[in-house]
């Protein structure tokens, strides 16, 4: 039992946009049972584009009835039915939104004719509504209507049907098969081809420009991940539709994919992606002298005129070095706001040489001359992932054998593949290396 269903819309996504009209072909998967078609009132001024494209104008809307006065009559229609729509997910996101705001709940199984035609008919150029049906002979009463594009869409599936499509419909439905929530210009053999290993993954659009880049523990879950849920916001309903293909590189550990992600999205500027386009840091370590004298480590908030001796994105990193930079010098946990008790008079070190101790941490951390290496086993095979900063600045990532020397440093720079530094990648190497200090092997 199949309700087939098209409708018209003022724009892309849910919320804030309102339906215009909606068509319902109830379909026994052998003939039309009966059919339902509406204008709709929805609330919102219909935009001139949309008049051009349907025909629809805010006058005839104007005496229709709103969707809450219809919503009833839906839902009975719909209920304990398959949903079926070209494009799925668009008719969907917009008839679960509104039924929902009409206080119905409605949660179907759903079929998508685009992508049973890519499978039933392989080989066209396009598989869009008007596309597809110049292929197949279908003749479209009323494009860019609810009613003719529904009763197209109900030959189309007929069609699909004949063609063996019962097996595929089978394969659809079932609650493992996930191709259901796939962006509807996403070929699924994309997907399903995907490892599950860790690697950096790229969405493109139409013109096969890179919109969004995202790094991933296991590639397939990750890019499987965006598409679940509904949300109904305008900027998550345009970045699904512009999705025309996915690629991506495997890396050897998550480590690499979250370095590899940020150099990529400096390379590519995607639209999508904005965390690291401004990457800034929240917080610093700061050095001040107090009113006694003393030289002082503290961590703060960043401030736009004052420079600090470090800088971390998250607290618990700057709370981590200034811990590690005291212990290494030797400094007072009292004098770096570390240690909340209160300092008496009698415990304060002596002066002159407890401000040099600070003076000699703080050279040390700005000179940052250090090189080291990161090392850890790569997921598959018996390599290592090395990660090599020298001098303090990133220079590079590869696998390298578990034999090898890290006292020739050109020997080991012929096995890394050289990669531009950015502040992002700097941060995210300091913090792990912190968090890790046995993976850091020394090179001075």
């Amino acid at each position: 039992m199949y309700a087939i269903v098209d409708i018209e819309t003022t724009g892309s996504h849910p919320e804030g946009n309102g339906i215009t009209e909606i068509a319902i072909v109830l379909y026994d998967g052998e003939q039309v049972e009966g059919r339902f078609s509406t204008l709709v009132n929805p609330g919102y001024p219909i935009p001139p584009y949309v008049v051009q494209l349907t025909g629809i104008t805010n006058a005839m809307t104007a005496v229709a009835p709103p969707f809450t006065e219809v919503a009833e009559r839906v839902y009975n229609l719909l209920n304990n039915r398959i949903f079926v729509a070209h494009n799925v997910n668009f008719d969907y996101s917009f008839i679960k939104y509104h039924l929902r705001v009409a206080g119905f709940e409605w949660t179907p199984r759903k079929l998508c004719t685009l992508k049973l035609s890519r499978k039933a008919f392989p080989g066209f150029v396009k598989y869009g509504l008007g596309h597809i049906c110049r292929e197949l002979d279908i003749r479209v009463e009323n494009r860019h209507r609810a009613g003719g594009d529904a009763d197209a869409t109900a030959i189309l599936f007929g069609k699909i049907l004949q063609k063996g499509g019962e097996k595929m419909v089978r394969e659809f439905l079932r609650k493992e098969n996930r191709e259901q929530i796939l962006p509807p210009n996403l070929p699924a053999e994309q997907v399903n081809n995907l490892p599950y290993t860790p690697g950096v993954y790229y969405f493109h659009d139409a013109k096969d420009k890179v919109i969004y880049v995202g790094k991933a523990k296991m590639l397939k879950n990750r890019v499987i991940s965006h598409f679940t849920g509904l949300s109904t916001g305008k900027r998550r309903q345009e970045f699904l539709l512009n999705i025309h293909r996915v690629t991506f590189q495997e890396t050897p550990t998550e480590f690499t994919a979250f370095i590899l992600e940020s150099i990529e999205i400096k390379r590519l500027w995607p639209r999508h992606n904005q965390s690291q386009k401004h990457f800034e840091h929240k917080y610093g370590i700061y050095t001040f002298d107090d009113a006694k004298g003393y030289k002082r480590l503290a961590i703060d908030k960043k401030r736009s005129h004052f420079e600090p001796v470090l800088s971390f994105n998250q607290f618990t990193d700057a709370h981590r070095m200034l811990w590690k930079i005291v212990r290494e010098h030797e400094l007072h946990p009292g004098l770096c706001f570390l240690d909340k008790t209160r300092i008496t008079d009698d415990h304060y070190p002596e002066k002159d040489a407890y401000n040099n101790k600070v003076s000699i941490a703080i050279s040390n951390i700005q000179s940052q001359l250090n090189t080291y290496a990161i090392l850890e086993p790569a997921v598959f095979g018996r390599e290592n992932v090395c990660i090599l900063v020298e001098k303090g600045t990133f220079y590079g990532m590869g696998t390298i054998p578990e034999n090898t020397n890290f006292t020739d440093l050109g020997k080991l720079k012929t096995r890394i593949t050289q990669y531009p530094e950015n502040e992002a990648i700097r941060s995210l190497i300091r913090s792990y290396a912190l968090r890790y200090p046995t993976k850091v092997y020394s090179m001075d």
